[in-house]
């Protein structure tokens, strides 16, 4: 995927105005966080659980050397074969290589933002094979070339008639009076699509929710089925994981996804929660003659040790982007790449640089949601603060950003100045403000007031009426003295 993060603020303000977009994101909230909180209330524990999956993670990065080479260890003791890709371009050599032993000339893909990262489906398509996503949500943007706008929901920013109008575009064998008017017809038309394709490609890749080092086994949860199928009835099963998916032990596993269904969609389990371990063994009624895995680094490492380091905690649930109202309001495809929300704004840039993502830790309005749903407790907004500090630092910002914060930051220094202004200054803006107390438009606030009102100063400042409260409790007690 082309990264256009630096085109954060043209992309948001096209997605504000999509009428078709923003009825689609309505069912964000809906689909999403209400359901969120009751799995979450309906477990007693889960607060207990997000502290013990978040000390998990924190050992295991500590130690994430130990646990790599133990769970290549088992792997291979199980008959897979482990490839190591220390970047992007790596993981899609060893996967296309694999692909050309196999003799294969089309793939089967389970969803996996890890591939659409590194840019799989393009580099095969290049060289001569034809992947074919069967993730039904992936299956559709790929019929409509674009990427998926949301973590565990890629096409959340479509609706069904639009999805109607591009099966009848792709599916040329549909007849005339085939309704597809309903989500039900839609999904069985794809099914019957997809359940042929499962049988032609000799190669099936998925990617990972969790490596366990324990076992050598790669873990995928789907509500669909298809990671299933696209793993068992390959010859070859490739898994494309970035290496802080690693997870010590079963048990651990167990703990971490009990948070992770409950936080992305709102089931207590999500309906398929597969383990695999190597290739088919002797008398396995089925299940792939080889098994690879492709463990990528591409960044990961050199936020170990950072102040970015807890970011690597993320499960990818999108319990984040769910909550945040930035995401709510202009969708996934705005962010310009494969992370949105509030953890594309930490991640991106520490995969891609600063440089490139300015705008995306400024795309937040701190009101904290992000971090107070997050399953693995990752402080989602001091990271963007750290962002943002390195983007003023490496002179990134804005000129009129800048000047102001400067400008700010005299009067800030200077107590008693700042004081003396902000005392003619708050009554002046609360009198202007009108009887309705609030501002429709502002000179260099036209960013806010675009599309919000801008609250009115209530008339006095915070030293004003901190004075006159401590002045009342010293007149209440002289009172009560006499």
């Amino acid at each position: 995927m082309q990264l256009t993060s630096d085109r954060f603020k043209q992309q948001a303000q096209k997605a504000l105005v999509d009428a078709q977009l923003q009825r689609a994101l309505l069912n964000v909230e809906r689909g999403f966080v209400d359901k969120r909180k009751m799995a979450a209330d309906a477990l007693p524990e889960f607060d207990a659980l997000r502290d013990n999956a978040r000390d998990i993670k924190n050992h295991t990065l500590a130690h994430l050397d130990l646990y790599l080479e133990a769970y290549e260890k088992k792997v291979t003791e199980a008959g897979g074969i482990v490839h190591w890709a220390e970047n992007a371009e790596d993981a899609r050599r060893i996967v296309l290589d694999i692909g050309r032993t196999a003799g294969t000339k089309t793939v089967n893909k389970g969803k996996s933002r890890i591939t659409e990262k590194i840019g799989l489906n393009d580099y095969l398509t290049e060289n001569g094979v034809t992947p074919i996503e069967t993730d039904l949500g992936e299956y559709i943007i790929q019929l409509r070339g674009e990427h998926p706008s949301h973590i565990i929901a890629p096409a959340v920013h479509l609706n069904k008639d639009q999805v109607e109008g591009d099966f009848r575009r792709v599916h040329t064998h549909l007849t005339e009076g085939r309704d597809l008017s309903e989500p039900a017809a839609l999904l069985s038309e794809a099914r019957e699509v997809l359940r042929q394709k499962y049988f032609e490609a000799k190669v099936g890749i998925t990617g990972a929710n969790f490596l366990i080092a324990e076992t050598g086994s790669s873990v995928i949860v789907t509500n669909e089925g298809n990671g299933d199928l696209t793993q068992t009835l390959a010859d070859v099963h490739v898994v494309v994981a970035s290496i802080e998916k690693m997870v010590p032990t079963l048990e651990d596993t167990a703990q971490i996804l009990r948070l992770l269904a409950r936080s992305a969609t709102g089931q207590d389990m999500s309906c398929y929660t597969t383990y695999s371990t190597g290739p088919r063994r002797e008398g396995d009624p089925d299940g792939p003659k080889e098994y690879h895995v492709v463990l990528l680094d591409n960044g990961r490492s050199s936020m170990l040790g950072t102040e970015y380091q807890e970011m690597l905690r993320c499960i990818r649930c999108g319990a984040c982007m769910n909550h945040c109202p930035v995401y709510q309001s202009v969708g996934g495809h705005a962010y310009g790449s494969v992370y949105p929300g509030p953890m594309g704004a930490v991640l991106t840039p520490s995969l891609n640089g600063i440089e490139k993502t300015g705008q995306l830790p400024n795309a937040s309005t701190f009101c904290g949601r992000c971090e107070a749903v997050c399953p693995m407790r990752i402080p989602l907004p001091k990271m963007m603060r750290h962002w943002r500090e390195r983007e003023f630092e490496k002179h990134l910002t804005p000129a009129s950003a800048r000047y102001g914060l400067k400008f700010w930051a005299f009067f800030a220094k200077r107590p008693k100045l700042y004081q003396f202004a902000t005392s003619f200054g708050i009554p002046a803006l609360s009198a202007l403000g009108g009887a309705k107390h609030r501002f429709r438009s502002l000179p260099f606030a036209g960013g806010w007031t675009r599309h919000r009102d801008l609250p009115a100063p209530q008339g006095r400042t915070f030293q004003q009426q901190w004075q006159q409260r401590e002045a009342l409790k010293q007149n209440a007690e002289q009172k009560r003295a006499a």
